[in-house]
C-alpha cells in the first residue's frame, strides 16, 4: 500500500502518515460536529493519497489503483480508481465513488472534482446532506461551489432508507446549504410512491427554518359549505416580519381569499407589533353578495413613555360567524370592538386617550326570539384616563387618584359626557406574620346628558353630580408549620383575613348606566369595594369579608395545594341596585365560596370554585377541572361546571396514543340542561418517521337554530412543509380544544 501526500506546488513531496490521522480526524463521517461550520477549506492543506498502487509523475499527474483515497482537509473521497491531476489540482474517480464533504455524503459511479473550486460532476449519486437530514437519488449531481449543488431529474426527502415515505422529484433541483435553500423546477411530491402535489417550481428550507413557499394543502367538508380545499403559502419576509396567504376553494360558495400578517420591531423610541388577518369571499354563491372579515392589532411606541395601538374587528354581515368561524368562542363573538389609543406614561402616573365603538352582529334567531337579541354597547368618543400614585410617602402612606373624562353616544339610547375622579389614601402596615392596611376613597362623578335625556322624560335633569366616601380595612394574619402532603415534606401556612368595608347609601336611580354591571360574586370580586363593575352605581355596603386560605409549599416554593374559603357578611340591607330604585335585600350573610386548585402528583392537577348557599342549602355554581398527564401526548381533560338556573356542562378531551404511531384525540361539551351536544372534536394522528397525518371531524353550535361540522384532513411532511407550521388551521384547533395537547411534530415556526 502506498502513501503520497501532495502539498502546495512551493513545497515539496513528502509522505505524511501522522497529517493524514489528523485529517481523517477531522472531515465528516470521522468525527461528529454539533452544529455545521462554514464551507471554508484550508487552502494550504495538503493533498493527501493513498492506494494499493500509485503510478504517475508526482508533479504532474498520480494514477490511484485498488482502494483508492484522497483528502484534502474536510473533502475525503474513495474509489476503485482515481486519477489526480496537480497543476489543475483535479481528481477524477470510478467505481464505487464515495465522498465526505462539509458533513455531506455522496456515493456514484464517476467523479469529477476541482479540490481548489469544489466545482465537479458526479453521474448516478445518491446523496445525504446533514442540513435537516435531506437525502435523495439522481442522474446527475453538479457542484457548483463547495455550498452549492444541482441535483438533475433526482428526488430529495427528509426520511431515512432507500424508499421514502415521501420525496419530491425534480427536472432541476438547486441545494444551497450557505443560504439554507431549496429551489427546484418542475416538481411533484410523491406520498407512498402516489403524486400528490404538482408544482411548476418550489422553494423550500433545508434546515427546517422559515421559508418563503407553499405549505401543505389541508381538505375538508362541511354540510353548508360542501368540499373544501385550503392552499397556504407563506412569505418569509424578514425575520421580525410575515404573510400567510389563505387562498381556499369552497364548493358552494366560491373561491375564499385569506392573509395574515405579522411583524415586530424596534426603532430608536422602542418597539412595535402588529397582526392583521383578513378574509375576503367575492360574491359568496349562497348569500348572494361579497363577504369579509378583518382583525387588526398594533402596538408602538413613539418616544420614550408615548405609545399609540389600535385593536379592530369587522365582518360583512350578521351571519359571518356562524358561516365561517371554526370554533364556538369564534361564533358566539358578537361584539366587535373597533378602539384606537394613546397612552403617555412619566414616572408617577399615565394619561390614556381612547376611541371605541363596536359593531354588533345579530343572531339570525333574534327576529323570532328577541331574548336572543345582541345589546349594542355604548360608543366612547372619546374616552380620557388619568392616574397617578405613589407608594411608601410621608411615613407609610400609599396614595392613588384615577379619573376618567368620557363622551358617550348610542344610537338609541340616552347621550351624556360624564367625569369621574376617585382620590384614595391607604396606610399598609406589613410584618412577616401579619398585615393591616386601612384605607379611604371617594367616588366623585359628574354627569352632562344631551337633550334626549329630558325630552323622552327619562331623566329630569341635565346635569347631576355626586360624591360618595368609602372607608375599608383589610388585615390578615399568616402562620406556618411544617407537615406532610401525600408523603412528601410540605410547609403548610395558614392564613385568616378580614375585609371591611363601609360606604353610606346614596340614591342613584336618577343617574343613566352608560357602562356599569354586577360585578359577579367570587374570591375576587369580595374583596373589592364596590359590588359593580364601572362607576355609574356606587353600592351601599356596611359588610365584613372573613376568608381562610392554607398552601401547601414544597422546599422549593412551589405551590403543591390551595385550600381557600370565604364568606360576606352584612351588617345593613343593599339598596342600591342596577335600574330602578328596589327594596333592600332582606339578607345577613353572602354565600359561601370554597376553592382548591393544585397539583397532587407530578401527574395529576385539578382546580376547583364553588359557591353554596347555606340557607337553602344548595350548589349555587361549581367549576371543577381535573387533568391527569401520565406522559408525554398522553392528556385527560375532564370538567363541570353548572350555574343554578341557567348552565350545566360536562366536558371530555383527551390526546392518547392508540399505538406505536396511532394517535387519538377527541373533544365533547354536553349541556345536561339542553340535552344537547355544545362542542365535540374527534380526530386520529398517525407519526411517521418523516411525516404526520391527522384528520378529523368538529360539530359546534353557531347559532341559536343551526351548528357546523367541519370535516378535516391534513398531511404533514416533516423537513419540507412542517418547518413554517404548517396545518397552524388544524393545530391551533387541537391545541385550543384540548388543554395539554402536544403535536407530534416537532414545531419550528
Amino acid at each position: 500500500m502506498s502513501w503520497f501526500t501532495a502539498p502546495p506546488s512551493s513545497q515539496r513531496w513528502a509522505f505524511a502518515l501522522s497529517a493524514l490521522a489528523a485529517a481523517l480526524a477531522a472531515v465528516p463521517g470521522h468525527a461528529q460536529t454539533p452544529k455545521r461550520a462554514a464551507n471554508v477549506e484550508d487552502k494550504n492543506a495538503p493533498t493527501l493519497l493513498r492506494a494499493e498502487s500509485i503510478s504517475g509523475r508526482p508533479e504532474r499527474e498520480l494514477t490511484l489503483e485498488r482502494d483508492a483515497e484522497v483528502v484534502r482537509d474536510k473533502t475525503r473521497l474513495t474509489a476503485d480508481r482515481a486519477c489526480y491531476q496537480q497543476v489543475e489540482d483535479e481528481v477524477d474517480a470510478s467505481g464505487h465513488v464515495r465522498m465526505w464533504r462539509f458533513g455531506d455524503y455522496y456515493t456514484g459511479d464517476l467523479l469529477k472534482l476541482n479540490l481548489e473550486t469544489g466545482r465537479g460532476f458526479l453521474l448516478n449519486p445518491t446523496y445525504k446532506i446533514a442540513l435537516g437530514n435531506g437525502q435523495g437519488k439522481a442522474e446527475r449531481v453538479d457542484f457548483i461551489n463547495p455550498e452549492e449543488a444541482d441535483v438533475v431529474d433526482g428526488t430529495y426527502s427528509t426520511c431515512e432508507g432507500p424508499n421514502p415515505d415521501w420525496y419530491l422529484k425534480s427536472s432541476t433541483l438547486n441545494l444551497d446549504t450557505g443560504r439554507d435553500v431549496g429551489t427546484g423546477g418542475k416538481t411533484v411530491v410523491y406520498f407512498k410512491n402516489v403524486p400528490i402535489l404538482g408544482t411548476p417550481a418550489i422553494s423550500f428550507s433545508l434546515s427546517g427554518a422559515r421559508r418563503s413557499g407553499w405549505l401543505a394543502p389541508t381538505p375538508g367538508y362541511a354540510p353548508k359549505n360542501g368540499f373544501e380545499l385550503l392552499m397556504p403559502y407563506y412569505v418569509n419576509i424578514a425575520p421580525n416580519r410575515d404573510l400567510t396567504l389563505y387562498p381556499k376553494y369552497i364548493q358552494q360558495r366560491g373561491i375564499q381569499l385569506g392573509a395574515n400578517g405579522r411583524y415586530i420591531g424596534e426603532t430608536s423610541a422602542g418597539n412595535y407589533a402588529g397582526d392583521t388577518y383578513l378574509e375576503y369571499l367575492p360574491h359568496d354563491k349562497l348569500y348572494g353578495a361579497d363577504r369579509y372579515a378583518l382583525t387588526s392589532t398594533h402596538t408602538q411606541a413613539l418616544a420614550p413613555g408615548l405609545s399609540y395601538s389600535w385593536n379592530l374587528r369587522a365582518a360583512s354581515d350578521d351571519d359571518y360567524p356562524s358561516d365561517f368561524s371554526k370554533t364556538v368562542a369564534g361564533s358566539a363573538e358578537r361584539q366587535l370592538l373597533r378602539e384606537l389609543r394613546s397612552d403617555y406614561r412619566g414616572e408617577y402616573w399615565s394619561l390614556t386617550a381612547r376611541v371605541q365603538n363596536y359593531q354588533v352582529l345579530q343572531d339570525p334567531g333574534a327576529a323570532a326570539n328577541p331574548s336572543l337579541t345582541v345589546q349594542r354597547p355604548y360608543d366612547r368618543l372619546p374616552a380620557l384616563n388619568f392616574h397617578a400614585g405613589r407608594f411608601d410617602v410621608l411615613g407609610g402612606f400609599d396614595w392613588s387618584a384615577d379619573s376618567e373624562l368620557t363622551r358617550f353616544w348610542h344610537p338609541d339610547l340616552v347621550r351624556g359626557n360624564r367625569l369621574v375622579a376617585v382620590p384614595q389614601v391607604s396606610y399598609p402596615i406589613i410584618s412577616p406574620g401579619y398585615f393591616i392596611t386601612p384605607k379611604l376613597m371617594l367616588n366623585a362623578s359628574a354627569y352632562q346628558l344631551d337633550d334626549n335625556a329630558v325630552t323622552n322624560g327619562q331623566f329630569k335633569e341635565r346635569s347631576l353630580t355626586r360624591a360618595i366616601p368609602t372607608v375599608s380595612l383589610d388585615g390578615g394574619l399568616m402562620f406556618e408549620r411544617d407537615a406532610k402532603l401525600f408523603g412528601r415534606a410540605v410547609t403548610q401556612t395558614l392564613e385568616p383575613r378580614l375585609f371591611y368595608v363601609y360606604t353610606p347609601y346614596r340614591d342613584q336611580s336618577a343617574f343613566p348606566l352608560f357602562d356599569t354591571a354586577d360585578a359577579g360574586f367570587n374570591l375576587t370580586q369580595i374583596f373589592s369595594e364596590n359590588r359593580f363593575i364601572g362607576p355609574d352605581r356606587i353600592g351601599d355596603a356596611n359588610q365584613l369579608t372573613a376568608a381562610l386560605t392554607s398552601r401547601f409549599l414544597e422546599a422549593n416554593g412551589a405551590e403543591r395545594l390551595r385550600l381557600t374559603f370565604g364568606q360576606r357578611f352584612y351588617f345593613n340591607e343593599q339598596k342600591v341596585q342596577l335600574g330602578a330604585p328596589a327594596a333592600g335585600l332582606p339578607v345577613t350573610h353572602s354565600d359561601m365560596l370554597l376553592a382548591a386548585t393544585g397539583r397532587i402528583s407530578e401527574t395529576w392537577g385539578f382546580d376547583s370554585a364553588m359557591q353554596y348557599n347555606p340557607s337553602e342549602s344548595r350548589m349555587m355554581s361549581s367549576n371543577v377541572t381535573a387533568q391527569w398527564q401520565p406522559a408525554a401526548k398522553k392528556v385527560l381533560n375532564l370538567s363541570y361546571r353548572y350555574q343554578r338556573g341557567s348552565l350545566r356542562n360536562a366536558e371530555v378531551s383527551s390526546q392518547w396514543p392508540l399505538s406505536t404511531r396511532w394517535y387519538g384525540v377527541g373533544r365533547i361539551s354536553y349541556s345536561v340542561l339542553d340535552k344537547r351536544i355544545i362542542e365535540s372534536l374527534v380526530g386520529l394522528e398517525y407519526k411517521g418517521d418523516c411525516w404526520v397525518f391527522r384528520m378529523g371531524a368538529q360539530r359546534f353550535v353557531t347559532t341559536s337554530q343551526t351548528v357546523s361540522t367541519p370535516v378535516f384532513f391534513q398531511l404533514e411532511l416533516t423537513g419540507l412543509s412542517s418547518n413554517l407550521g404548517v396545518g397552524a388551521n388544524s393545530l391551533e384547533m387541537l391545541a385550543k380544544s384540548i388543554p395539554g395537547y402536544q403535536r407530534l411534530s416537532p414545531a419550528t415556526r
